[in-house]
């Protein structure tokens, strides 16, 4: 018993900080009516669309994306310090959380839509499953990003014995939380994409509204899903479709829209601020991160702005305008990978090829093109990484990335303190935070 009160009032809390921001959110939990038109029902999807955490982005600190060395805003400094050196112990004060209870608050919200689904008044069926399609695709997205913060990486540990996140899938705020296995966690996301699919209807939105799941987004998530998964086949298969439907790239040596914004045509689902603005100049751009961009690669003068001797800047981040979740290039390389793994190798370098065609000048291209040409599969497997690391960098990638795949020993220094994350290191995973666990001890870490 004292565990359930411990979690109400965790849930009901979650609830109450975020009332302020629309009538809609005074919901039944906390003593008020559930919206009931499909327009009241927007309007807190909306609601669930921008309470979203930008952890994705944030994580770009833990990764070797960023160098603190320079000068920086020592204020916004020190609300990264810690997450860039990997101090999950006794981070300061000032330190920014990532946000496990946010997810929770965006899940009750989705999970509300989709109890109420048959419920909603004022609006027609498509419109009625398109709000319960963005509704499942919501939660599973959640999920995903929790159990990719939280828990150990599928590719590195038993699935069906590790422990993963909690699953919400209703809105009942009496229900005690425990951890689910990440394999039960990973098949909870998958089922949710199954039942977006069945709902959504919309295939493209209007601008100002790219930040809502569409239809295409089903499969471009599926593919993400397997690849974290290292379930090559499938990866490959949703990767491949996404690209035959929406396979336009940016030329760089012609275009000047960078590729993550989100008028380019590479777009499908401009959800996520990935960057947030107190986090431009904090860090630069590690050198070792310039050093993989080659002569004749335009990423490096569109991407990036030197602004001295030691010191340069991303130019894709930052703004509204680089929301980003899903975008074409990210499945060429999703094909390429998931192609080698398959030992297809013709096709690994043909979605590799494809997408560099449009990353580098015309008459540097083919020589690229034949060392590709040439490669094994071990080299071809490692420039795969580096041209993933290349394209998607300050997107939000990265440090998922490193997870999936090598967990690679990764060194920092900063006024003279060096830092290390060990190979395989612990801290590849996050810590569930302490406040959500003394409100629930069942989510005790391992």
């Amino acid at each position: 018993m004292k565990n359930k009160c411990f979690n109400i009032a965790w849930l009901i809390a979650i609830l109450l900080s975020f009332t302020a921001c629309n009538d809609f959110l005074d919901i039944q939990p906390v003593g008020k009516v559930m919206p009931k038109t499909g327009q009241e029902f927007r309007d807190l999807l909306t609601e669930a669309y921008s309470a979203i955490p930008s952890d994705r982005g944030m994580a770009t600190f833990r990764s070797d994306e960023l160098t603190l060395e320079g000068e920086q805003n020592q204020e916004s400094l020190n609300s990264y310090l810690d997450i860039w050196c990997w101090n999950d112990v006794a981070p300061d004060q000032t330190t920014l959380s990532f946000g496990w209870q946010r997810y929770y608050y965006v899940n009750y919200i989705a999970n509300s839509v989709i109890e109420n689904k048959d419920n909603i008044t004022e609006a027609t069926q498509a419109e009625r499953n398109q709000l319960a399609g963005e509704a499942y695709m919501l939660r599973a997205y959640m999920h995903f990003i929790l159990v990719n913060l939280y828990a150990a990486p599928y590719t590195h540990c038993n699935p069906a014995a590790s422990k993963g996140i909690p699953l919400k899938l209703n809105s009942d705020v009496r229900e005690v939380l425990s951890r689910n296995t990440v394999a039960e966690v990973y098949a909870s996301i998958l089922s949710d994409i199954n039942e977006a699919e069945k709902l959504l209807n919309v295939e493209n939105w209007p601008e100002g509204e790219t930040y809502r799941f569409n239809t295409l987004s089903a499969n471009a998530f599926r593919a993400r899903v397997y690849l974290y998964r290292g379930d090559w086949a499938n990866a490959y298969d949703y990767a491949t479709d996404v690209v035959n439907r929406h396979g336009e790239l940016e030329d760089l040596t012609t275009s000047s829209t960078l590729p993550n914004h989100y008028q380019s045509v590479e777009a499908i689902l401009s959800m996520e601020r990935l960057f947030i603005a107190s986090s431009l100049g904090v860090g630069y751009v590690n050198p070792e991160l310039m050093s993989l961009y080659r002569s004749g690669d335009m990423r490096r003068s569109k991407f990036y702005r030197q602004i001295s001797s030691s010191a340069t800047e991303a130019l894709k981040t930052g703004t509204n305008e680089f929301r980003c979740t899903f975008r074409s290039a990210e499945f060429y390389l999703t094909a390429a990978e998931a192609a080698l793994e398959l030992n297809d190798m013709d096709n690994a370098r043909h979605y590799l090829t494809e997408l560099m065609k449009k990353r580098y000048l015309a008459a540097i291209y083919p020589t690229y093109e034949a060392e590709v040409l040439a490669m094994t599969q071990d080299e071809l497997r490692e420039e795969i990484y580096n041209e993933r690391f290349r394209e998607l960098a300050f997107e939000g990638h990265r440090w998922f990335d490193l997870r999936r795949t090598t967990r690679q020993e990764l060194t920092k220094t900063y006024k003279g303190e060096t830092y290390v994350l060990q190979k395989d290191d612990s801290r590849y995973t996050l810590r569930i935070p302490s406040e959500a666990i003394a409100a629930n001890p069942g989510l005790e870490e391992e």
